[in-house]
């Protein structure tokens, strides 16, 4: 059985570019529920890590901007290194809460082995509707590779396993590498996701609440992803047999509380 990960034994990595605006709530946040945090500077030219310089954290930094996918990868890098047995991903925009950190090392330790993803679920409303559909796309998308179903695969807030995180030559840049990965994971170790109900802020009429702009562009990273996968579909073939695997494996979502009744909670798997 994997170790059973805490807030003692796992990195938080927040890959960060002018993140001014929000990065030290954003740490202090990651610090108020675990021991270890990792922000990856990938060439900001706004004060993102001046914000942040009295607070006790790992900061690495890139002289020009190299992508998500590189600041992943050496964040990852940085946090085996230091002996983490999970690493726990965040975005620098203030989008995803620390709060939900607790909830995803718990279904962690009910699903050993899984890659924990915070589906963005609850007040799906507030997601602005272009995002919500660009999202679909991408679940549909990323099952080819993985073949079964994912709840919410663009989600930047995610858990991997040691083992995931040390995977070597996973391709893809920028936002490809987070589809690139849990692809890589399906195919080279048989790891499946299991996803987290969790809330995502964005910014909307009801609330003062300012967030950046994102910079993930739909038309063009969903592009890139898309075509990333297909060329691997093509490569691979046995296209019917992988559809009638990804209807067999529906999206798992761990939702104890029973919060959550869009999905059902799936009972946790006995090992992996």
């Amino acid at each position: 059985m994997p170790d059973r990960l805490d807030r003692n034994n796992i990195a938080v990595v927040i890959p960060a570019l002018n993140e001014a605006l929000r990065i030290r709530g954003v740490v202090e946040g990651a610090l108020a529920e675990c021991a270890h945090v990792i922000v990856v500077d990938d060439g900001s030219d706004d004060d993102t890590i001046a914000r942040i310089a009295d607070l006790p954290v790992t900061v690495l930094r890139h002289a020009e901007r190299r992508g998500k996918g590189a600041s992943l990868r050496d964040g990852f890098a940085e946090a085996l290194r230091n002996g983490a047995r999970g690493v726990l991903t965040m975005d620098g925009d203030g989008q995803h809460l620390a709060s939900d950190i607790p909830r995803m090392l718990d279904t962690a330790s009910r699903y050993p082995g899984h890659i924990v993803i915070g589906a963005r679920l609850r007040k799906r409303a507030q997601q602005p509707r272009y995002r919500r559909l660009a999202n679909a796309f991408g679940d549909w998308g990323i099952a080819w590779g993985t073949g079964y179903r994912i709840a919410d695969t663009q989600s930047g807030q995610r858990l991997y396993p040691a083992e995931v995180a040390a995977l070597d030559d996973v391709p893809g840049e920028d936002f490809v590498f987070e589809a690139q990965i849990l692809i890589s994971a399906a195919q080279l170790l048989g790891t499946r996701c299991v996803s987290v109900p969790i809330e995502s802020r964005y910014q909307c009429h009801d609330s003062d609440e300012v967030f950046r702009a994102s910079h993930f562009r739909p038309l063009r990273d969903f592009s890139r992803i898309t075509w990333h996968i297909v060329a691997q579909c093509l490569r691979r073939g046995r296209v019917a047999s992988v559809y009638r695997r990804i209807r067999a494996n529906p999206a798992l979502v761990d939702d104890p509380s029973g919060e959550f009744s869009a999905l059902p909670a799936r009972q946790p798997a006995s090992s992996q």
